[in-house]
């Protein structure tokens, strides 16, 4: 008995420190608790990209004006009595202004430049960004690209004062994972600084639009609407990975967004000229039919046979030839040649590329460099593909044709020497730089449809080739 009372003191002691340390443990808690508040707790990765990138996210209202025509009587008459009075009262024409919503982001702060769509600012004749914290500029557009559906606007420095706007930190596009979270910020359906999630859902994607194809686009699950176009998707560290695009507005769950890495090429050339110099290999070519697939041994009718290669051109540095079967860009299946030229749009010059080609019963794969589609070349091929030649010194919102070959393509039609052509394809013509745009687009269709202006009429004109 005595030998278990000796160890009381021990036992209690013990007990004692055990309390201490509850105590400092339970009190350590409490501390940290104290010193951690809810919002700390709330405040998760994605919110911290938000509040970081916010501040640079523009909300873009863009006027333009537009030609519609109106009865001012058509109220009074109502639509069931409009096929009888209608040909007593007939319709005019009236100026209105029409504006649209879009989203940018601020690329330079210092000095005032903004990443958005083109198609957000096509045909504006007034541009203002709203930013998050009220502020409102009127910009003015340094340059656009409907091929890149890219374009840069700039605040005005005096309206700056001097103090740079916030910008946001540029990612790098090749390193994004499938899977990834990705933020996109825009102003959808005109509710401003909308911020949705999502992930990384593929890469690489081409989509088809009823004018032209783009490729290599960014695919997200993250909600883009009609007014986000032009706005950011980020990466999960605030970064700047892709241009958001709502070109398919009735998708659900797909959403598109240009890689950065693409975009800052786009932007570097549009900053320095105003516009991004199109690209050509030098070669021509034609559709496959089932009868030449067989022929070439060709799993599926798909690609472009080359019919022609210009000496001096990239396509002949490259070693093609008129027999080759022209099957993928970096690993992009051709589908056609008008599916060839989308592709090309989406290079600028001197990028490399890996041209995937069949000959003699052989798949090879060789490197090119695009050459610029300068002036001199779209004239000369212009004259030789339709028959046409442009007036360099073109203005006013128009190409003005100063020559038709009588037996051409353009001579058959009836193109004359002095009409105005104001519209080839999806391409508006503002001047002679258009109309090279434009002929780079569809200089191998059989059939391109034109809007051509003569004696004040503009008609709508098919040239067939």
């Amino acid at each position: 008995m005595r030998a278990l009372s000796s160890n009381r003191p021990i036992a209690i002691l013990l007990s004692c420190l055990l309390c201490l340390l509850l105590t400092q443990a339970y009190g350590g808690r409490a501390a940290l608790a104290a010193q951690t508040p809810d919002n700390d707790l709330r405040r998760s990765p994605i919110v911290r990209a938000v509040e970081k990138v916010a501040p640079a996210v523009v909300n873009i209202t863009a006027a333009r004006q537009e030609q519609r025509s109106m009865n001012p009587f058509a109220d009074f008459f109502g639509q069931e009595m409009q096929p009888f009075f209608g040909q007593m009262f007939p319709e005019t024409q009236r100026t209105v202004i029409a504006t649209s919503l879009g989203s940018g982001v601020i690329i330079d702060g210092k000095a005032g430049l903004i990443l958005t769509n083109a198609h957000v600012v096509a045909e504006a004749t007034d541009v203002t960004v709203r930013l998050q914290d009220g502020r409102e500029f009127a910009v003015e557009l340094v340059g656009a690209d409907p091929d890149f559906d890219l374009a840069v606007l700039r605040v005005n420095r005096k309206e700056l004062k001097g103090q740079a706007l916030p910008q946001t930190a540029m990612g790098d596009s090749s390193s994004i994972l499938i899977g990834e979270t990705v933020i996109a910020i825009g102003n959808p359906f005109g509710f401003t600084h909308t911020v949705t999630t999502g992930v990384i859902s593929a890469v690489n994607r081409t989509v088809r639009t009823d004018e032209v194809a783009f490729t290599d686009f960014i695919q997200t699950d993250a909600a883009i609407n009609p007014g986000n176009s032009g706005g950011p998707l980020l990466n999960i560290l605030g970064e700047l990975i892709g241009v958001n695009t709502a070109i398919q507005a009735q998708a659900q769950g797909i959403g598109f967004a240009i890689p950065i890495n693409k975009a800052r090429r786009v932007v570097d050339e549009l900053v320095a000229s105003g516009r991004v110099a199109h690209i050509w290999l030098g070669l021509d070519g034609q559709d496959l039919d089932q009868a030449s697939a067989s022929y070439f041994g060709l799993a599926r009718c798909a690609g472009m046979l080359v019919t022609l290669v210009r000496p001096g051109t990239p396509a002949a540095r490259a070693g093609l030839k008129p027999g080759d079967v022209l099957q993928t860009v970096d690993g992009l299946a051709v589908q056609d040649k008008d599916h060839y030229l989308d592709i090309l749009r989406n290079y600028t010059v001197n990028q490399p590329m890996t041209l995937g080609v069949q000959r003699d019963g052989k798949f090879l794969k060789v490197e090119a460099r695009g050459a610029r589609f300068d002036a001199a070349t779209a004239q000369r091929l212009a004259v030789e593909r339709w028959g046409l030649s442009i007036d360099e010194r073109s203005s006013r919102g128009a190409a003005a044709v100063s020559s038709v070959n009588p037996n051409s393509p353009a001579g058959k039609l009836g193109l004359r020497s002095g009409d105005a052509i104001l519209q080839i394809g999806a391409y508006h013509m503002a001047n002679a730089d258009d109309f090279i745009n434009a002929f780079s687009r569809y200089r191998l269709k059989n059939m391109v449809l034109m809007k051509v202006a003569r004696g004040g009429r503009a008609y709508i004109v098919r040239l067939r080739i």
